[in-house]
């Protein structure tokens, strides 16, 4: 067990593809964590998601030990984080277990939304900020104007920002010098009862959940009863370990230590993230300030292909949740796609790493529905419904209003794309607030966007309307009443109700004119005709017809 004046705990957090994962890479390779025959990129990035598309989607938690100039040996815990907007619950958890961050700036892209995002969240946790300017060994970096922007856009001293690039290690040293010497040493009592964090988990088949912990007060060893504060269950502490980055099992984690917990739990629901460990007789009164909770952003239907996969999906849904609490779900049926389950995710991309995740991970055949909002219903007798998907959707005639969630964005562009960016907004039904300039060459904007406008592709057209320099980033604001509309598709006259979506009143009619259409050209022809048909209520505003075959013997 380490005193805790030599441990240093710190997360690293940046936009997506500012180099994170590559200089966590060179970390672990200079204090010889890892041997370099078993050096591979991205070392913390463990699944093949991950690796494929290039960003990281999980927190990862790993001890190194290094050797200081003043002669000493300490112990640093870090955690990279993910830097994709979608992810930030997973970066705001890693955050509570950390004294400071090491904010990573690429040299050559400047401040971006999410890095404005990130460095806000690690300042209203109190930590200690390290501003890094990375990738300094490409021919476009521009130390000094991404100083400038640091300064201006996060106002952050930036006098003494480190540089390093993390493909070469060059900087890395004086970046661990400065772990040291600026990041507070953990604050607790080891004399008092335990009580250690949760801040993530995930399932083993052979040992059952495992907590990774960070310990604020006390000491934790094998063999010990606990409890878990939120779920009130007492169980025995089957071993304690380290991740240095593989597990590696100690006797005992004390004051400050980052390690993970195994207590043979079977049941993922019982291990909640945000949860305090105390001990089962005499432990710690208050849970430790727990995290915020999450709130999913968007919802789709996810149904098995095959019937018979539905029992699989719901346990690999389990499980997948307890590595991914910002994970709901709720049972839901369909006509036409028969038993599944409705699940609220945190954003586009986060659905799509879980679909794949599911696909891959379980075997599951999936088919996904398109993805909604949560709205707000407001009946005539005064009750407040919320409701996931258009099949919920009351009759107009019960309606008095419809609220939808609005979302405050900020949008960091070149000056030359504003015109481009204000056209595709003001479409989406945004309503523009502020626009500042960060340097001569970055304006910030912020805008009022419907959620449900913006996960219809806005994120594509924002990236191709701006030759790909625009970073966006959003969080939630309000509810806002809307005229808003169930519009249903309708084939041989009987409603579809995996078809059916809420849309603007506006918007109407262009949407169901662009559906029939395409509906049209993937409907095989039948001996009969096929009229297709979008309606509101029973009010159809477009219709076309899949022609019957003819009867001769060519057709």
């Amino acid at each position: 067990m380490t005193e805790p004046r030599y441990i240093r705990n710190f997360s690293i957090i940046a936009h997506i593809d500012h180099g994170k994962s590559t200089l966590a890479d060179r970390v672990l390779q200079l204090t010889h964590t890892i041997a370099d025959r078993d050096m591979t990129e991205q070392v913390l990035d463990s699944m093949d998601i991950e690796r494929e598309r290039g960003i990281t989607i999980k927190s990862q938690a790993v001890r190194v030990i290094y050797d200081a100039g003043d002669g000493q040996s300490y112990q640093l815990n870090l955690i990279d984080t993910p830097g994709h907007v979608d992810f930030t619950y997973e970066v705001s958890r890693s955050l509570a277990a950390c004294e400071g961050a090491v904010l990573v700036v690429d040299s050559t892209q400047g401040v971006e939304a999410q890095t404005v995002a990130n460095a806000l969240m690690a300042m209203n946790a109190k930590l200690e900020i390290i501003p890094l300017i990375n990738k300094i060994d490409l021919p476009a970096a521009d130390v000094a104007r991404v100083r400038h922007e640091i300064e201006e856009g996060l106002a952050i001293p930036a006098d003494d920002a480190l540089v390093a690039s993390g493909k070469t290690g060059e900087g890395v040293e004086q970046l661990l010098e400065a772990i040291v010497a600026r990041i507070p040493a953990p604050q607790g009592d080891a004399d008092a009862p335990l009580s250690a964090l949760i801040f993530d988990s995930y399932f083993d088949s052979y040992r059952g959940v495992v907590a990774l912990i960070r310990v604020v007060n006390g000491s934790i060893t094998a063999g010990l009863r606990v409890r878990f504060m939120a779920t009130d269950i007492v169980t025995q502490v089957e071993e304690v370990g380290i991740r240095c980055p593989a597990n590696m099992a100690v006797e005992e984690l004390g004051v400050g230590e980052v390690g993970y917990l195994i207590t043979g739990l079977k049941d993922p629901a019982d291990v909640k993230v945000g949860d305090t460990v105390t001990l089962a007789k005499d432990g710690a009164g208050e849970p430790l300030p727990g995290y915020r909770e999450v709130k999913p952003m968007v919802y789709t239907g996810l149904f098995p292909l095959d019937g018979d996969q539905y029992p699989d999906l719901r346990d690999a849904l389990d499980k997948l949740q307890l590595n991914d609490p910002a994970l709901v779900y709720e049972p839901e049926t369909s006509h036409a796609l028969g038993f599944g389950f409705r699940v609220g995710f945190l954003g586009l991309l986060h659905m799509e790493v879980v679909k794949e995740r599911l696909e891959r991970e379980f075997s599951l055949d999936l088919l996904a529905t398109a993805p909604s909002v949560e709205y707000h219903v407001y009946l005539a007798n005064g009750q407040m419904r919320s409701i996931h998907s258009p099949q919920e959707v009351p009759d107009a005639a019960e309606i008095e209003h419809i609220e939808e969630p609005y979302l405050s964005a900020t949008i960091i562009i070149p000056p030359d794309y504003v015109g481009a960016v204000m056209d595709l907004s003001v479409a989406r039904r945004g309503v523009f607030t502020t626009m500042q300039y960060l340097s001569t060459t970055t304006v910030e904007m912020k805008w009022e966007i419907p959620l449900s406008e913006l996960i219809m592709d806005y994120f594509d057209q924002l990236k191709s309307r701006t030759k790909g320099y625009a970073s966006l980033d959003y969080e939630f604001s309000e509810y806002r009443p809307a005229e808003l509309v169930r519009l249903d598709i309708l084939l041989s006259g009987k409603p579809v109700d995996a078809l059916s979506f809420i849309v603007h009143k506006d918007k109407a009619y262009s949407v169901g004119t662009v559906l029939t259409q395409k509906l049209k050209s993937i409907i095989p022809r039948q001996l009969f005709e096929v009229p297709i048909q979008a309606a509101i209520g029973s009010r159809v505003l477009a219709r076309t017809t899949v022609k019957a075959r003819r009867k001769d013997v060519l057709a």
